[in-house]
């Protein structure tokens, strides 16, 4: 019987856990009075690295894609854009813990019961992205997004998750 609970509790961890910690979250903020309809033209740069330049390429070519699908034109200039996006990235372990018990443990009728626990400890990293948008002229900022996922060691799942976390960044950009 106990080999069952411990094979169901397993199981759970298993298919549960991850599910719940491979929600992407993105956020969104901009100047509610700023007139993004004057914005013709972006320059692109890396703000804060992450030290991995290839992801880094990545981001930047995403997040011009992007913005280019939205009729910006990218500039190689900033002192000619309209715009200057500068993005940052980061990234933290982040640690979990799930406690399973077993038995009927705790005070029961006569006294202390019987039963036990097992506590493991998940360890998992979490990457930040961080796109500001700058008016070039004023140097207001004028929209800011964040996504935050769990880092996969595959590179090319986190390129889908960057890809899915752009998506969502400039999902209805520009603000109306």
């Amino acid at each position: 019987m106990r080999l069952r609970t411990h094979i169901a509790i397993g199981v759970a961890m298993a298919v549960l856990i991850p599910a719940g910690l491979l929600a992407q979250k993105v956020n969104r903020d901009y100047d509610k009075s700023y007139d993004f309809a004057k914005i013709k033209t972006f320059a692109i740069k890396i703000g804060t690295s992450w030290n991995n330049q290839m992801s880094e390429n990545r981001a930047l070519t995403e997040i011009a894609t992007a913005l280019t699908g939205k009729g910006w034109v990218r500039s190689a200039n900033e002192q000619e854009a309209n715009a200057l996006v500068v993005i940052h990235g980061a990234s933290e372990t982040k640690k979990t813990l799930n406690t399973f018990y077993d038995g009927w443990g705790g005070w029961g009728y006569g006294g202390m019961g019987m039963g036990g626990s097992t506590t493991s400890v998940y360890e998992y990293q979490v990457g930040t992205l961080v796109v500001d948008i700058f008016d070039v002229q004023s140097k207001n900022l004028i929209f800011r997004s964040t996504a935050s996922d769990e880092l996969n060691s595959d590179p090319f799942k986190n390129e889908k998750k960057l890809q899915k976390a752009v998506e969502k960044m400039f999902k209805d950009f520009p603000p109306k």
